[in-house]
């Protein structure tokens, strides 16, 4: 399979920022969408545009079978055992704030402890952070090493009878790390916690099954994983989604409603309220079923070829400096370099038609741990290519010299 050839399944790689051809390296924040899911959402929008579930017409009834087949290709991209375990919803922070309010509400009382990372994303920390400021609970932090590392001797003191939950990032969007999560959970579950992972960073780079994870909350965006934005998934094991009341009222998630009681509806709808991102859940299938041709063994070696060069690469450059040396790493990398701020090199680099993304990307702890104001990153994918990293290479020296 020719990396060249898979570019020009995606039309916007091909464009040009400021006279230059593009060289995107921003993946961690969106990843680009191939014609095939460009091609679902507008066959949607001119072939079928109909409500879903609610109509006997033709057009609804066909909206409805490609949202559902929608539903079970993600079933079985992530080896969930039900369809109706697979939660449509806006995204991962939405997912999070799902579990957070409806599981959390229900399930977590004074003085008990909700357990993150130093790693996470805001959307998994704020989100807890209101649960516990609500609940009187406890907020603790698993603390990590200079390396990006979690701490994992001081995650096992900090598990407790009082642990109810462990939220924890798959892959750190910012340092790259891959956290051990198999063992995490494992952990977690001796001690009587559930376990939400947050996959935002990880379901596009190595292949998922929830089943072996044995993980009770798996929560991803479909915009990281080449699909529409405005849609995501949260799988939850049946029977723990069953026990947790809805989180929010409307169509679709009642059997039947009368002023004096509702009663509500099955799963998966019971968590979707309302008409929710149709032309999303179908535009992520198509998606995933890109990937699945793509095949991971391919997506995993490319990436690897890519995240060993750019490391090398940036070791080359004087004043760089990588931030997150994790064993386990993804191919994410963050850096700085020695006397410029990470603003004006990504303005330079930009100019250059360069995207990278600056600043604290959503993990202002982390910034705070390293004592740096934000970093510089650059995210691949499996269409990003060694010229791409060449290009990153020039920039860098470019904005170097024009800022000294």
């Amino acid at each position: 399979m020719e990396v060249t050839q898979i570019r020009t399944d995606f039309p916007l790689l091909s464009r040009k920022v400021h006279g230059k051809p593009l060289v995107y390296l921003d993946n961690g924040a969106t990843t680009q969408k191939p014609q095939i899911v460009i091609d679902a959402i507008t066959d949607y929008y001119t072939e079928y545009n109909s409500n879903i579930h609610r109509g006997v017409h033709h057009l609804s009834q066909l909206a409805t079978e490609k949202y559902e087949g929608a539903r079970k290709t993600i079933q079985q991209f992530i080896g969930a055992q039900f369809s109706h375990e697979i939660i449509f919803s806006p995204g991962t922070t939405s997912s999070i704030n799902l579990v957070a309010s409806s599981w959390g509400r229900a399930n977590v009382s004074a003085d008990d402890e909700v357990l993150i990372s130093a790693m996470e994303h805001h959307s998994n920390i704020v989100p807890w952070q209101m649960l516990c400021e609500e609940k009187g609970a406890k907020l603790k932090v698993i603390p990590m090493n200079d390396n990006g590392e979690l701490i994992m001797e001081q995650f096992e003191s900090l598990l407790s009878s009082k642990t109810k939950i462990v939220a924890i990032n798959h892959i750190s969007n910012t340092l790259g790390t891959i956290n051990p999560i198999e063992e995490i959970i494992a952990m977690a579950h001796d001690k009587g916690s559930l376990v939400l992972i947050d996959g935002a960073q990880s379901i596009a780079h190595m292949p998922i099954d929830v089943v072996s994870l044995n993980a009770d909350f798996y929560v991803f965006s479909g915009h990281k994983l080449f699909g529409p934005t405005g849609v995501g998934i949260l799988y939850g094991k049946e029977a723990i989604l069953n026990e947790m009341p809805p989180y929010q009222g409307g169509g679709d998630m009642i059997k039947s409603v009368s002023f004096e009681k509702t009663t509500y509806n099955e799963l998966p709808h019971k968590f979707e309220a309302g008409t929710p991102n149709i032309v999303g859940g179908i535009g992520l299938g198509k998606a995933i079923e890109y990937i699945n041709e793509i095949g991971f063994d391919f997506i995993i070696e490319q990436e690897s070829q890519l995240k060993n060069a750019a490391t090398n690469m940036l070791e080359s450059i004087e004043g760089v400096k990588i931030i997150g040396q994790a064993k386990q790493k993804a191919s994410v990398i963050s850096f700085t370099i020695n006397g410029f701020h990470p603003l004006d090199v990504g303005t330079i680099l930009d100019q250059l038609g360069i995207s990278i993304r600056t600043g604290h990307h959503c993990t202002q702890p982390i910034m705070d741990f390293y004592n740096i104001p934000g970093t510089i990153r650059a995210s691949f994918a499996f269409y990003n290519t060694l010229e791409d990293i060449e290009k990153l290479r020039a920039g860098i020296l470019t904005a170097k010299t024009m800022l000294s």
